[in-house]
């Protein structure tokens, strides 16, 4: 067994490799662009909302807040007519730094996770290859997994949730590869004999 304690170098650098990587993905590769539309015409989108004063929160639309309402013939009508959708209102700007750190905290708890899984299987001086498999299977949990089910559920377009999907196998990827380098080897878990 190996403790998170002998980890935490490995912890670390997997969770800034992800960060890097992912900012690239997102800032310097055209994988993405395709992902995030506009509305056409905000003016006039914004415009029309404004005066709503929505409060910050996730919204549906058509609206059926009562169980009884699925039955109503009015509601039936809205549910053929459309549009069809769903809107996240934000309290205020958003703050990228903020965003950052939290992406960058979840990446280190996703990677202290698969290590801790990793630790509780592997011995010291594990295989290069075992400590891949195991890290790397424990980091698609984390990276892809997650938010799989809530991605269809709440209708996010199929090429966002499979390129979503494929970055999260990029960093499984790169975390298992600097878990699988950066194993502790059965020198450093045997006490020194004096």
């Amino acid at each position: 067994m190996v403790g998170l304690a002998e980890l935490w170098m490995p912890i670390l650098i997997s969770a800034v490799a992800v960060f890097v990587a992912s900012s690239i993905i997102w800032m310097a590769l055209p994988i993405h662009k395709p992902d995030i539309k506009f509305i056409p015409n905000e003016d006039a989108f914004t415009s029309a909302i404004k005066p709503l004063n929505i409060e910050p929160g996730l919204y549906m639309y058509p609206n059926c807040a009562d169980a009884k309402d699925y039955k109503s013939e009015a509601y039936m009508e809205r549910w053929k007519a459309g549009p069809w959708g769903m809107i996240t209102v934000m309290g205020s700007p958003p703050n990228f730094m903020m965003n950052l750190v939290k992406c960058f905290i979840s990446y280190l708890v996703i990677t202290a996770m698969a290590g801790y899984l990793a630790g509780i299987g592997l011995a010291p001086g594990a295989e290069y290859m075992d400590v891949f498999r195991v890290v790397g299977t424990a980091s698609i949990l984390g990276f892809c997994m997650g938010s799989f089910a809530g991605d269809f559920f709440l209708g996010k377009p199929t090429r966002f949730i499979i390129t979503s999907f494929i970055d999260g196998v990029i960093f499984a990827l790169i975390t298992a590869g600097i878990f699988a380098a950066m194993w502790p080897d059965v020198a450093s878990a045997v006490p020194a004999m004096p």
